[in-house]
């Protein structure tokens, strides 16, 4: 059975590409979400096996989003998406319960390791 993906990203090319990768290689991506709010309304609503965040996004960031997601949903499996100048960020939400990060401009092998690696 193909893993649920929710995508959460601001970027509209972003969440396109993303999805493209993970459809790609047999993943089922379930839903998507342009802001962290979105994000924990459907990861509540649909309880996907694994949800990407993007850091940066507007109403709420990726890193509320994550905090908020793992204190009603502890087991829940999440890959932040990032840039390069954002370490500290990343450092927080692995802290937070992030699985695993990877950092746009994406690679297709990166993405798809981050969320090998949180579904283990």
């Amino acid at each position: 059975m193909k893993k649920k993906v929710i995508i959460a990203e601001d970027s509209v090319y972003m969440r396109a590409l993303l999805k493209e990768i993970l459809i790609k290689n047999g993943y089922d991506v379930v839903a998507e979400a342009e802001n962290g709010s979105k994000a924990v309304s459907l990861y509540d609503e649909l309880e996907p096996d694994v949800i990407t965040l993007d850091i940066t996004m507007p109403e709420k960031d990726g890193l509320s989003a994550l905090k908020e997601i793992k204190s009603s949903h502890p087991e829940a499996r999440v890959v932040m998406a990032c840039t390069i100048n954002q370490q500290t960020q990343v450092i927080e939400a692995i802290r937070a319960g992030a699985s695993d990060f990877f950092i746009k401009p994406m690679q297709s092998e990166r993405v798809l390791e981050a969320i090998e690696k949180a579904l283990k």
